[in-house]
């Protein structure tokens, strides 16, 4: 007999983390346009830079992330497989089926970006999918499809695109300095370049703080969205051991290349490392696994009258 529909509980410590998030990130922006007119940015100049980084946001965050991975969009006949099993999950999830994409990479992994659950793209790489068996892959699959659920995917795109923006600006001042009015003759451009360089700087540190909260908290949220979906917590609890011991093998090299995605990823690219830091994108594995135990025993415990 066919399963109902999901009902997910109302995750209010994400929602407040959201609404948090959101708002720090609009505080940056007007902070960010302020610094520029202080650095002696025209109105129009000023207007079209916060506007352009608008609008890249929403249009440009998920193929930028899609790139970086090596990642193509691809069709039911060439994915099958993995089409089906998508649209199985959305159903039970009642969301619209997303873009589905595959990277060539030795990273087992999988992520979810979009700006909207209208627009969302779910990536795995080939990696995953030859290590995971299906029931596994698709417990993965629940867990990204409930950060499209939950739209936290929405919040995490933003503040990445915003971050890797301050992070090139950062990057450019440094190198081309002179380009930015740092190597220029007038006594002005050069107080004008450091402004605008410590700004980014200021602001790709917040935008990364932001993503590694966030993303910690709203990992507990997707494992149990997963959970609730598939209504199977060990499935996604042995997908997630088999994919750490998986990591382990992969050469540091592929690791170093993938780890920019690691606040949108599954497992981390991290998880060689032992040690627990103020940097770390996901929650320990070990709580992970015992929140999902603790979901497999509730949803095994009889029902009494």
């Amino acid at each position: 007999m066919a399963r109902t529909r999901t009902v997910f509980p109302r995750d209010r410590g994400l929602q407040t983390r959201m609404l948090f998030t959101i708002f720090l990130l609009g505080a940056i922006y007007v902070a960010f346009a302020g610094i520029l007119f202080a650095a002696g940015a025209g109105i129009g100049i000023m207007v079209l830079v916060v506007a352009g980084f608008s609008l890249a946001q929403l249009f440009l965050s998920d193929k930028l992330a899609l790139a970086s991975m090596g990642a193509k969009i691809v069709s039911p006949a060439e994915a099958p497989g993995l089409h089906a099993m998508i649209e199985r999950l959305c159903i039970q999830a009642d969301l619209p089926k997303p873009r589905i994409a595959i990277a060539d990479s030795d990273v087992p992994n999988a992520f979810a970006m979009g700006r909207s659950q209208k627009t969302a793209v779910v990536c795995a790489t080939t990696a995953i999918i030859e290590t995971l068996e299906p029931h596994e892959l698709e417990g993965v699959l629940a867990h990204e499809l409930t950060h499209v659920k939950n739209r936290d995917v929405m919040i995490m795109t933003v503040a990445s695109f915003f971050a890797s923006i301050a992070a090139m600006i950062t990057q450019f001042g440094f190198y081309f300095g002179g380009a930015f009015g740092g190597g220029g003759d007038d006594d002005d451009s050069g107080p004008a370049f450091i402004v605008v360089l410590l700004a980014s700087l200021a602001v790709y540190v917040i935008s990364y703080f932001l993503m590694l909260a966030l993303s910690r908290y709203r990992e507990f949220g997707a494992d149990r969205g997963a959970a609730l979906i598939t209504g199977r917590p060990s499935a996604l609890s042995a997908a997630l051991l088999k994919l750490s011991g998986a990591m382990q093998r992969v050469p540091d090299q592929d690791l170093r290349q993938a780890q920019r995605m690691n606040a949108f990823f599954i497992v981390p690219t991290s998880v060689k490392k032992s040690v627990h830091t103020l940097f770390m994108t996901h929650p320990p594995l070990e709580k992970r696994i015992e929140a999902l135990e603790r979901m497999e025993s509730q949803l095994q415990a009889p029902v009494t009258a």
